[in-house]
């Protein structure tokens, strides 16, 4: 039998993402993390172009450890913008050390930033029952109050927009086309 998925997989690199990870419910941190990273750094790029580099950068990036990404100065930095695997953005590239630091602290005060991101949602997914793709929205009330709250936290490049494909990235709203084949695989 052959799989349907969203239209807006088509690519090998996009198929395998959206067979295997996007929106699907996740709690672990250090993969919150690397999602998190990974949505800010595809602000005004495809989401194809972010997984063609995401291996180099895991690699670059300390396999997205938020405790090494804090401790990123400005050696490290320059370092990464030179590097043509990463994406190449200045404030992208700050926003590494500020954003780890801010993530840190939620664990913290949390215990976990699952614990955190999940308390959005009460711990539930939403499931969008959407008839067409074209009526997902790019920003939510949900998207809209978590960008607030990390912006507070001292966040940067975490915009509604931003946040909203985070959520669908990491299975807190799922957002599947109607008759998709992932989309009622449910993991908690």
């Amino acid at each position: 039998m052959t799989a349907i998925r969203c239209p807006w997989a088509r690519d090998p690199l996009e198929i395998d993402y959206h067979d295997r990870e996007w929106g699907r419910p996740e709690h672990d941190d250090r993969k919150l993390w690397e999602m998190l990273v990974l949505e800010g750094m595809q602000a005004g790029l495809s989401w194809l172009t972010v997984l063609r580099k995401r291996e180099h950068m895991r690699t670059v990036l300390d396999g997205f450890d938020p405790e090494k990404m804090a401790a990123y100065d400005e050696a490290k930095q320059a370092e990464l913008l030179a590097d043509p695997g990463v994406i190449r953005n200045r404030a992208k590239i700050r926003a590494l050390a500020t954003n780890a630091r801010a993530f840190l602290r939620i664990q913290e005060e949390f215990g976990s930033f699952d614990r955190y991101l999940w308390a959005f949602v009460d711990g539930r997914p939403v499931i969008n029952t959407w008839r067409e793709m074209t009526e997902a929205p790019s920003e939510t009330p949900l998207s809209q109050a978590l960008s607030r709250d990390l912006k507070k936290r001292g966040f940067t490049f975490v915009g509604s927009t931003i946040c909203y494909a985070y959520l669908q990235a990491v299975g807190l709203v799922n957002d599947h086309a109607p008759g998709c084949s992932f989309r009622d695989r449910r993991v908690f």
